[in-house]
């Protein structure tokens, strides 16, 4: 991978989700950040897709469980050009092709609709068992919040991926430690997520999930030994102040000037970064 031109694209899905959900003047801010370097890798270093033919049988899916951090995913395939970004700014609008979670029948490039919370790893180990079914090529990468594993229905999809052994499958989780309404310790606890899905026979790894070189080498290493689950260590509102700092920051109102201020901030941290990365 190209470290700097990764970190570049890191950056700009983050401004442009800044501006984005500022455009809509709310938005889910805190789990849309925590996802942006992790969705750099993916659509810059590891995805096997083209966004002039977002329907090929054979492309690498993506499955935004946790859907309501569309905002995030939307910024990242404007960025790769699968839509204008000027549409970025009808986010949640009357008749735009950007709801508020994500569908797959509105919005180019998206994969699967998601959004009712602990249903993208079914669905994605549905998407992983047909392809194998049918001899399609490609993995299916699912994003999972920390907070919507408290649901059973992961962990029978869990379940159901190691029995099928379904080898073109990774599960990211995004483990930022907080939910819709405080800390993930605290209203129920997570315990050992490796250990976990390691007790499930899936294989399992952990990464620091704002570091892009990090990230792109454990994604390497789960699709070559998949089944497995890479746990993305991270934080709620990364690279964003306004978002960081607050204790509530699943939801917030965002105003014309915060989101100013956080996209000048974004481009003070990326070149103080690429001074780090040489």
């Amino acid at each position: 991978m190209d470290k700097k031109a990764t970190m570049k694209a890191a950056a700009e899905i983050r401004k442009l989700c800044i501006d984005e959900l500022a455009a809509a003047g709310y938005g889910h801010i805190g789990g849309s950040m925590s996802i942006c370097d992790i969705l750099a890798v993916l659509y810059t270093d590891i995805l096997d897709i083209d966004p002039k033919d977002p329907k090929d049988p054979d492309r690498d899916y993506v499955v935004l469980s946790k859907g309501h951090c569309g905002p995030a995913l939307y910024a990242t395939l404007a960025y790769k050009g699968y839509f204008d970004k000027e549409m970025l700014h009808t986010l949640n609008q009357g008749g735009t092709s950007l709801p508020s979670h994500c569908d797959r029948l509105k919005t180019p490039g998206i994969d699967i609709s998601t959004g009712s919370l602990g249903q993208g790893l079914s669905l994605g180990s549905g998407v992983a068992m047909g392809k194998l079914i049918q001899g399609r090529k490609g993995r299916v990468y699912v994003i999972v919040g920390d907070g919507e594993l408290q649901e059973g229905q992961n962990w029978e999809a869990v379940q159901f991926i190691a029995h099928r052994c379904l080898e073109n499958i990774v599960i990211i989780v995004d483990n930022n430690r907080r939910q819709l309404d405080g800390y993930t310790e605290d209203i129920c606890k997570t315990f050992d997520y490796k250990r976990k899905f390691e007790s499930f026979g899936i294989h399992a790894f952990e990464a620091d999930g704002h570091d892009v070189c990090d990230i792109c080498d454990k994604l390497t290493l789960a699709a070559k030994t998949g089944p497995a689950a890479v746990i993305m260590n991270t934080e709620k509102g990364h690279g964003c102040s306004f978002a960081e700092i607050p204790g509530f920051n699943h939801y917030m109102v965002i105003s014309r000037e915060m989101a100013d201020e956080a996209i000048a901030e974004v481009d003070r941290r990326l070149e103080e970064s690429y001074g780090q990365a040489d």
